[in-house]
């Protein structure tokens, strides 16, 4: 994690200000709500899902059966069952 000096980030009355509460340790300062970024957007982990999952049901409908799946994707029974039967 990277290190920022305070005294070049924050304004001298804010930093005293913050100093009235927290001295020698790490603040964690969140992102504005319209700055985050929602689950699989940087990483694409969010469409890789959606294309296994899709995967996973078209095979269920050619014939495989839970089982196959669970062997085949490394998912447990109930995760497969999730996927399958979610309306989407």
């Amino acid at each position: 994690m990277k290190k920022f000096c305070m005294e070049k980030i924050l304004p001298r009355e804010l930093l005293h200000e913050i100093q009235k509460y927290v001295q020698g340790k790490s603040v964690y300062i969140p992102k504005q709500k319209e700055n985050r970024k929602k689950w699989g957007d940087i990483t694409q982990g969010k469409a890789m899902t959606s294309r296994r999952n899709d995967e996973i049901r078209s095979a269920y409908r050619g014939g495989a059966k839970v089982s196959e799946l669970c062997e085949c994707y490394c998912l447990s029974e109930s995760s497969i069952k999730k996927i399958i039967y979610a309306k989407k």
